[in-house]
């Protein structure tokens, strides 16, 4: 019998293993199942589309985001960091997924863009590969995915990565009428070992999450029709929060 439970990161990684591996859509294990998502680059699926969300686009137009390094957690086929690079932005891009980083890597060279893409697991490479400080991390999409006890490990990342007075834009799942995912109980979800495909968020559940940053903006998106230049979905919120210029993040609770 194996007892070698002594640091905090092994009692994640134990607790990672509570949920059947369908549902471990964020780890290494997870590459294979979102290689097989983006594999069919003709599916309907609306972020597919070679468009930056229409909230990372508006911060940039209202100057509430300037240049400098930017990180893009889960960036997928690099909608986003192409946005950025556009910007003046030195930008990472991380995912776990090759056939997503290929495809990224495809549109950044058609578009003469110059993104670092990383393949991998961004609690992993920070600190290695990703090193900070950024002064903007950009998440659409990834931050639904994990289970609850790894909203300690993405608090912890945050702090290590995002420089002071640097701004953290959020894209993810909104509980609610319209909204998207599960809206069940953290505890729940232990109970039953899923995920149920990501998890949907409150404003207040946000708001406590990420109560070690100033709060500059927090909505639900913009649907963008066909033919807007910009990604826009209404069952997401967005978010816009930033660091102090001193101080660590001080630790969020969980979902409402």
């Amino acid at each position: 019998m194996d007892r070698g439970i002594r640091t905090v990161e092994d009692v994640l990684t134990l607790m990672d293993g509570l949920f059947a591996p369908e549902a471990d859509r964020w780890t290494d294990s997870a590459a294979a199942w979102w290689d097989g998502f983006y594999e069919d680059r003709s599916r309907p699926v609306p972020f597919f589309v070679d468009k930056p969300d229409e909230s990372l686009v508006s911060c940039l137009d209202r100057g509430l985001v300037t240049g400098g390094r930017a990180l893009d957690l889960g960036c997928g086929p690099g909608r986003n960091a192409l946005r950025l690079a556009a910007a003046g932005f030195a930008v990472d891009a991380v995912d776990l997924s090759p056939v997503a980083i290929a495809w990224g890597e495809e549109r950044a060279t058609e578009a003469g863009a110059e993104v670092r893409f990383h393949l991998g697991n961004a609690f992993a490479l920070a600190g290695t590969a990703l090193r900070g400080p950024y002064d903007l991390i950009h998440d659409s999409g990834c931050f639904h995915h994990l289970p609850p006890h790894r909203r300690v490990s993405y608090l912890a990342l945050l702090d290590r990565l995002l420089a002071p007075g640097g701004a953290f834009t959020l894209t993810c799942f909104a509980a609610g009428e319209g909204g998207m995912g599960s809206e069940l109980p953290d505890a729940e979800l232990y109970r039953g070992s899923r995920l149920h495909g990501g998890l949907a968020y409150t404003p207040g559940s946000l708001r406590r999450i990420f109560a070690g940053l100033t709060e500059v903006e927090l909505r639900r998106m913009r649907d963008e029709p066909p033919g807007s230049p910009c990604f826009g979905e209404s069952f997401l919120w967005t978010a816009l929060f930033r660091r102090d210029a001193a101080g660590a993040l001080r630790p969020g609770a969980g979902r409402a």
